[in-house]
């Protein structure tokens, strides 16, 4: 993403002696500028206004003081270090406050409100939950209203918002939304709020980078309208004109979305399917629009514009040919990524070019490792968020492991410049595989071979192609074929065995040592100080995961929204209980969730998957975990007849007093009885499984319910004594519905904590009040889903954990005092999302 020729080379720098140092002295100021705005994106909460004063000043001070001292040339350094870290600890304070401020009152949560505004995105194709088709897309709200009466008074609301636009059924098209276009919305919003699992993806991070602080879906009705086209000569217009021609001319989904991905940056448009295969192969960089893509373009641009004005010597006495270049590359690269989106990858290679550029044309020639630096302050500066992304440190880091190794412009022959490039690629693979297995925790084995390929394939042929169809539509059909080559290909490497290596987190002791492993790896030291990389790596490649101890369990109600998935592991066993809901057709729980946690808990089979009944909310993620994991045995209160059998090699009916034990921990189901899996005229809730599991010395257990209703409790009740129920754990039966937990009920299982999986402003009222009141009233301390995020016990700790409380950060929701995310509010829209955005 660098041009090396724009950093000097260490051993230049070396060779002249000590003077030329001088510029290293800024690195630890860059560097401590860099810490202080990691440390912001660490804390819990922001600083009050006292601490932020005390914090400014302090940097102030420091800097003041270490301008004007005549102290030491190392003590001065460490002074404007300081200064530096404080002063970039208060910036980031500052911006992330400001950001903060622009929140949904919660007041004004799910109730219909009237927008007006601009799409500020090019809309991404989605289903509903009953595959409705819509359309989700970025809006620019310019004002709201409560009501549809013009005196109705304005809101004052986030100024950028995530909306979902449906149609009315599967069989209806959605709204004719395009970018560019002003509507009037008649819409209902929601605070960000997402998924918080143990290592799972951190969407309201996401939605708070993006500048997005609430998300809605429009509501039925009238009261949308188009109030003014986009104008034709808009970025937003020509992008949107662009893709519906790309989707006319290329009518084969996958390679239409990987061409609409490199020239427009709708990385929408690319299917999870394809995105799971350029994961695995290491090529998720490569399909967007990246550094790498403006880099090239900017280069491409800066050769022609350089080579067209040394043609004209008057134009060189005006302006050096160089110079020119130079800034028409920059030019280049921006308009390359406003056009693709303004994506934050290209946001930020438009920066470091820009201070590359500007490095250049005062004459500095600074070494690689500062001009690097220097290019990351200018991208932390703009956007503080941006130390928070993977992507930022994976860029960063590729491009400095090949300045550091050495960028092979030396070579001659084309035999020795295809030698570099292979050394590059290894350098980058090796260099960069901590980084990948700390962040993802896979590494793609056939990756080199993958990138090495593919690299020079997308960057010289496939871009091209796609930006060039822009002018000649003709060649996204060349462009097409290209594409479904280079998936065959891709679909081959990855059949291999072994090309996938996934781990499970490591703990950070494990983490800093293959960091600094992967350095030592690629450096140009002595092999025996590599060899110590490989030793620093090891712990990295094959962590251990923590298990519960023999006799003991770990219980943990994953959050997957309206419905439950439920992890119990032993010593040397694991069982999930339920596999969570469908969001929407081909998106659901197992796939978006359970996997990367299991994977990320290094559980690599489940001895048992445990389906209580056939509701949605609790089967829609079963058959993504069967194609993702290892599944020993199904056993499930399921018809004969359901698919679901035929996905897993064994599947056992589950039956009242049926039991086993692992690693001494016992295992008994208590509902349904034999007789009544017969019965066919009961409700699929009525039959779910219920499971007891009590440690080894018989103290510590926990109930879970399914969707058990009333009827079926007080049935169970019957059939076993109360102190056969007692429990210290209860999975709420039926996310708290009314007709479920009744105080018979609690009175016999008597836990001391009541768990209940439900989504964040669910249509269905869960977990209900009178219910919640119920559980207070008995002294039971009960955790929700929204609220808690996932919830972690062992049975040999004191005290269960809270998911939203150990990964709290300040952009997280908090829930309030009166719990008000609790209450109904009304339906959603047809079509909408029930589940919260993962």
């Amino acid at each position: 993403m660098h041009s090396p020729a724009t950093a000097e080379p260490l051993q230049a720098v070396a060779r002249r002696g000590p003077a030329s140092l001088w510029p290293f002295r800024l690195a630890l100021p860059a560097l401590a500028w860099l810490s202080g705005l990691a440390c912001v994106q660490l804390q819990r909460e922001l600083p009050g206004e006292g601490a932020f004063a005390a914090v400014l000043l302090f940097g102030l001070a420091s800097l003041i003081a270490a301008m004007r001292s005549r102290a030491a040339a190392a003590l001065r350094l460490l002074g404007f270090s300081l200064a530096a870290g404080l002063l970039a600890f208060s910036y980031g304070s500052w911006r992330a406050e400001l950001r903060l401020a622009e929140r949904l009152p919660e007041a004004w949560e799910g109730r219909d409100l009237l927008l007006i505004g601009r799409v500020d995105s090019l809309p991404a194709a989605t289903l509903g939950q009953a595959g409705a088709p819509g359309w989700r897309f970025e809006f620019a709200l310019e004002a709201a209203q409560a009501g549809p009466l013009a005196s109705d008074p304005p809101l004052q609301l986030p100024a950028r918002l995530l909306l979902s636009a449906f149609a009315e059924h599967a069989d209806a098209a959605p709204p004719p939304l395009r970018a560019g276009e002003r509507w009037q919305l008649l819409v209902r919003l929601k605070q960000p709020q997402g998924l918080m699992n143990p290592h799972g993806f951190d969407y309201e991070l996401w939605l708070f980078e993006q500048g997005l602080r609430a998300s809605g879906v429009l509501r039925p009705g009238g009261a949308q309208r188009r109030l003014a086209e986009a104008p034709f000569a808009s970025i937003d217009a020509a992008r949107q004109r662009l893709r519906e021609a790309l989707q006319r001319r290329v009518s084969e989904p996958s390679a239409a979305g990987v061409l609409a991905a490199l020239s427009l940056g709708d990385q929408a448009a690319i299917s999870r399917a394809d995105w799971a295969l350029f994961r695995d192969t290491g090529l998720s960089h490569l399909l967007s629009v990246s550094g790498l893509h403006v880099t090239m373009f900017a280069w491409a641009a800066q050769g022609l514009l350089g080579w067209a004005w040394r043609g004209s010597a008057r134009l060189c006495l005006r302006c050096p040919a160089p110079a020119v270049a130079r800034w028409g590359g920059v030019a280049a690269a921006l308009a390359y990524a406003l056009f693709s989106g303004w994506g934050v990858p290209a946001q930020r290679t438009v920066w470091m070019l820009a201070s590359l550029a500007l490095l250049r044309s005062v004459g500095v020639r600074w070494p690689w490792p500062l001009a690097l630096l220097l290019s990351a302050l200018v991208v932390t500066a703009v956007d503080p968020w941006a130390v928070c992304q993977a992507g930022f440190w994976l860029s960063f880091c590729a491009v400095g492991l090949l300045m550091a190794a050495g960028d092979g412009e030396s070579a001659r022959g084309w035999r020795a410049q295809l030698m570099a490039g292979l050394r590059n690629q290894a350098v980058a693979t090796l260099g960069l595989a901590p980084l990948s297995l700390l962040f993802f925790q896979q590494l793609s084995v056939v990756g080199v071979l993958a990138n090495l390929l593919a690299i020079p394939w997308v960057s010289l042929v496939i871009t091209p192609l796609a930006l060039g169809g822009a002018i000649l539509p003709g060649l996204w059909i060349w462009g097409a074929w290209c594409v479904d080559l280079m998936m065959a290909l891709l679909r081959g490497l990855v059949s291999w065995p072994l090309a996938v290596w996934t781990v499970p987190v490591a703990p950070l002791w494990a983490q800093a040592a293959g960091l600094a492993g992967g350095v030592l790896l690629v450096l140009p030291v002595p092999w025996r100080l590599r060899a110590l990389g490989l030793a620093l790596v090891a712990p990295l490649l094959w962590p251990a995961p923590e298990r519960p101890r023999e006799g003991e369990f770990e219980f943990l109600a994953a959050d997957v929204g309206q419905g439950t998935a439920v992890l119990l592991r032993t010593a040397n066993h694991a069982l999930l209980y339920d596999a969570g809901p469908q969001y929407a057709p081909g998106v659901d729980a197992g796939q978006r969730v359970l996997l990367p946690l299991l994977r990320a808990l290094g559980v690599r089979q489940l001895d048992q998957l445990l389906l209580s009944h056939r509701d949605s909310d609790h089967v829609g993620g079963a058959a993504s975990v069967a194609a993702g994991l290892p599944v020993r045995v199904l056993r499930s209160s399921l018809e004969p007849g359901h698919p679901l059998h035929r996905l897993f090699p064994s599947s056992l009916l589950c039956e009242a007093g049926q039991g086993w034990v692992w690693d001494g921990v016992q295992f008994e189901l208590l509902h349904p009885s034999a007789e009544q899996i017969r019965q066919q005229h009961l409700k699929s809730n009525e039959l779910s499984c219920v499971l007891r599991v009590r440690s080894a010395s018989g103290q510590r257990s926990a109930i879970l319910m399914g969707d058990l209703e009333a009827g079926q409790e007080t049935e169970l009740l019957r059939r076993h004594r109360p102190q056969d129920l007692r429990a210290e754990l209860l999975l709420v039966p039926h996310h708290g519905s009314k007709t479920s937990s009744t105080p018979e009920l609690l009175a016999a299982v008597a836990p001391r904590w009541a768990v209940v999986q439900s989504g964040y402003r669910n249509r269905f009222g869960h977990p209900a009040l009178p219910v919640l009141a119920r559980y207070q009233a008995a002294g039971i301390e009960v955790f929700n889903s929204p609220d808690c995020g996932a919830w972690r016990w062992r049975s040999d700790a004191v005290a269960p954990s809270c998911q939203r409380q150990l990964g709290r950060r300040y952009w997280h929701r908090q829930p309030s005092a009166d719990r008000a995310g609790l209450s109904w509010q009304g339906p959603p829209a047809p079509g909408a999302h029930l589940e919260e955005d993962g």
